[in-house]
């Protein structure tokens, strides 16, 4: 089955695009945040399973604006480990969604929507927003017409610490014709966004710790993580022997070598968050054994 065309996708999304010309050129919101704001609203859609772009659409502007600026909290929670205090500040998304929904709920399923919404910007965001984000950018300077293809469009924001780097290739058009050059890697993210299709191992890996002299197995591991979470969520467990000896719990040294940590590569993001429930960390007891659990980092892990 051949790509969508880039007429197909404006007509398919046209809703969407309807609402980020309004946060982008009505409202004057950055580009970069209002990229945020919609890739944010894509991934509730999909969480909830809820059509609520349309609902957004048909509101009045200051209710519309009101909305994205909760979105902003929403995407901004998720910038932090730390849980947010206040219980209260979104409720009109919470009554847009009919669910009781604060940023408290939004920050536990913080990696999920980390994944999710990183992955709306590149699929989704990166495609069908392209010419309206040509119009809000400050024009930059003139390239003949193949250099101009391969430049992607300079958006203030990105990198974003969170979310990462977003590509955007700019729309050209030659005589009748329509052309872009962004890639699109998965098929699913235009006509039905798959989350287990994007997800990236490292999304999917934790960070496993524990205690010097209580040596934990491989199969201690996973045995434990599939009994508590369900037994295909554990892909893997990946660990590298400390050059020290350990002591046994009597004091003595055994002549044997431990793991201090190991990754523990999930099933999906969703699981991840499950483990964590919220916590930056967790801890766990497994044959009277402490095992400490965390998100990894392949900047700080590696």
């Amino acid at each position: 089955m051949s790509p969508p065309s880039i007429e197909q996708l404006h007509t398919f999304h046209a809703k969407d695009r309807k609402i980020f010309s309004k946060l982008v050129l009505k409202f004057s919101k950055t580009p970069a945040e209002s990229l945020l704001i919609m890739a944010t609203w894509f991934w509730l859609e999909d969480f909830f399973s809820q059509n609520i772009l349309s609902t957004i659409l048909a509101l009045s502007d200051p209710v519309i604006m009101a909305l994205a600026n909760e979105a902003v909290l929403c995407f901004q929670c998720l910038d932090s480990s730390e849980q947010p205090n206040n219980f209260n500040q979104i409720p009109l998304t919470a009554e847009l969604l009919a669910k009781d929904i604060s940023l408290q709920i939004f920050h536990k399923h913080r990696y999920s929507a980390i994944a999710g919404i990183r992955n709306f910007l590149t699929t989704v965001c990166s495609r069908i927003f392209s010419d309206i984000l040509q119009r809000a950018l400050p024009p930059s300077s003139s390239y003949p017409f193949v250099t101009r293809l391969r430049h992607p469009l300079i958006i203030p924001g990105f990198p974003h610490p969170t979310f990462g780097s977003i590509n955007v290739m700019p729309d050209v058009v030659v005589g009748d014709n329509l052309y872009n050059n962004n890639l699109f890697p998965c098929s699913h993210g235009l006509w039905g966004w798959n989350a287990s299709c994007i997800a990236t191992d490292n999304e999917r890996t934790m960070f496993i710790t524990f205690s010097r002299g209580f040596p934990v197995s491989q199969a201690e591991v996973k045995r434990f993580f599939t009994k508590n979470y369900g037994e295909n969520c554990v892909e893997g467990v990946y660990m590298k022997e400390d050059n020290k000896n350990f002591l046994n719990a009597n004091g003595n040294d055994n002549g044997q070598q431990q793991s201090l940590f190991a990754k523990l590569v999930l099933n999906s993001v969703a699981t991840v968050d499950r483990i964590l429930d919220g916590e930056k960390i967790k801890r766990f007891k497994s044959n009277g054994k402490h095992i400490w659990a965390r998100k990894y980092s392949m900047t700080r892990d590696d």
